[in-house]
């Protein structure tokens, strides 16, 4: 082998590894987006643990059994901007009405495990009303 043809050799080995450890050993500012991990707004609050719910909020548990409706025109507290989860086990359809600003309508089936979440922006006394059965849950005087 030449002298000439080592040296290229050479050469080209050295750029192969130069480049090969460029490739692996990347800076962690390499301009690529890396995975996010999971964040408040990734996690689907139907899917939470308590232990991973915020603790100020104010969980509701509604049952709707053989035409009965627990509770009914409970007095509640909450603050603007609180979360309010309304966890429903039903054997009937129904549509749950929060009557704040914003206004909320959710659709109920006859299912257990049903969880929906809402906040309010305006103080004042917020009805939780099911639609067809025409029963008031619960009230809740939001304050600021």
């Amino acid at each position: 082998m030449t002298r000439t043809a080592r040296r290229s050799g050479s050469v080209l080995i050295m750029t192969a590894a130069a480049l090969l450890v460029a490739a692996c050993g990347g800076s962690q500012d390499s301009g690529e987006a890396s995975s996010p991990g999971p964040s408040a707004s990734t996690i689907n609050p139907s899917e939470m643990t308590d232990q991973q719910r915020p603790t100020d909020r104010l969980t509701i548990d509604i049952s709707i059994e053989g035409g009965t409706v627990t509770p009914t025109n409970a007095r509640l507290q909450g603050k603007v901007g609180q979360p309010i989860v309304l966890r429903v086990n039903s054997d009937v359809a129904d549509e749950l009405h929060v009557h704040s600003v914003p206004e909320h309508t959710f659709a109920v089936e006859p299912k257990p495990g049903q969880q929906f979440q809402f906040t309010v922006d305006v103080p004042g006394n917020v009805d939780i009303e099911l639609h067809n059965l025409h029963l008031v849950i619960a009230g809740v005087q939001v304050q600021p």
